[in-house]
């Protein structure tokens, strides 16, 4: 079991083990760090929680590169207090790039916990707290080509809408309604 916690101080140190297992398990992966945004740049995981506080205010948000303001969360398993995952939720999606292609929330499990559903419980966690935020349906985008992805947003509820290219990219857009949760 997992729940979701707020980006928080009290697991800097789990953070830090995250962020260098993700940079030298995905190295050769654009895209390693979806769902934490600037945390590749970072090399003081205090400095990155600092950046998820900036982020979920839309007064501050675009101080740190924010389109919209989002909340960050960490995926901890309760057993080991151990970080598994991390998971944005945009508060809206009130951009263009955010209602094509990128969605209300982005993800990241850590490497070593992978293929054990985490991402499905994340993403059902996540759908929770859209709902309480006032979110009735939530765009979630994955490459085309990323079954794990796919398999957790299906496992939610997930309708497929279309296959987009952007980039060079094909991208499926999902919705998920968070009154069915």
């Amino acid at each position: 079991m997992i729940f979701l916690t707020e980006a928080d101080e009290k697991y800097t140190d789990e953070l830090q083990k995250f962020r260098d297992e993700v940079l030298q398990a995905d190295k050769d992966n654009d895209d390693q760090f979806a769902g934490c945004m600037g945390l590749r740049e970072c090399s003081a995981s205090g400095e990155w929680i600092d950046i998820c506080k900036l982020r979920k205010s839309p007064e501050t948000c675009e101080q740190v590169g924010a389109k919209v303001p989002s909340t960050t969360y960490f995926s901890i398993r309760e057993c080991d207090q151990r970080l598994v995952g991390i998971i944005d939720l945009r508060h809206h999606i009130d951009h263009p790039i955010l209602s094509t292609w990128g969605g209300h929330c982005g993800y990241t499990v850590r490497p070593s916990e992978r293929g054990k559903g985490y991402a499905a419980q994340m993403l059902r966690l996540n759908v929770i707290n859209a709902a309480k935020m006032g979110i009735e349906k939530m765009l979630v985008v994955c490459d085309a080509d990323n079954i794990a992805s796919e398999k957790a947003i299906l496992a939610n509820g997930g309708q497929l809408e279309n296959i987009i290219e952007t980039d060079g990219c094909r991208m499926k857009r999902f919705w998920i309604n968070t009154e069915d949760q």
